[in-house]
């Protein structure tokens, strides 16, 4: 036997190892979760008194600590459970996608200051 044919061989004998796209759209989905997230978090904590001194979580920073904090712990969460449920699954790469611009689009909007200051009760 030729070098060539044994080293085919080799190559034939191997486990073929299938690829997913599930944790990769996991990660881009649950990006666009903690985006939204820091959307809600920035209105919530805006329009209510009572959630902005919930989310206070250091004096020296204000509610944004807590929108901050709270973002991230979201997006984690979102990425675990997305990965765990998609880890050996294929998925609609181009829905997941648009779907996390729109995530990503709702996070802008409601961090931007003319839309929260609409809902900031009155001083």
């Amino acid at each position: 036997m030729s070098e060539r044919e044994s080293a085919e061989r080799e190559v034939a004998a191997r486990p073929s190892r299938t690829f997913h796209n599930g944790p990769a759209a996991a990660a881009v989905l649950a990006a666009g979760v903690g985006c939204a997230a820091l959307g809600i978090y920035t209105f919530l904590a805006e329009s209510s008194l009572a959630v902005a001194s919930f989310m206070e979580l250091s004096k020296a920073v204000g509610p944004l600590s807590g929108k901050t904090v709270f973002a991230v712990l979201t997006w984690l969460i979102a990425w675990g459970i997305l990965h765990t449920i998609w880890r050996s699954r294929n998925v609609n790469f181009n829905a997941i996608f648009v779907l996390t611009l729109v995530l990503v689009g709702v996070g802008f909007l409601l961090t931007f200051p003319p839309v929260f200051l609409l809902f900031a009760p009155e001083e």
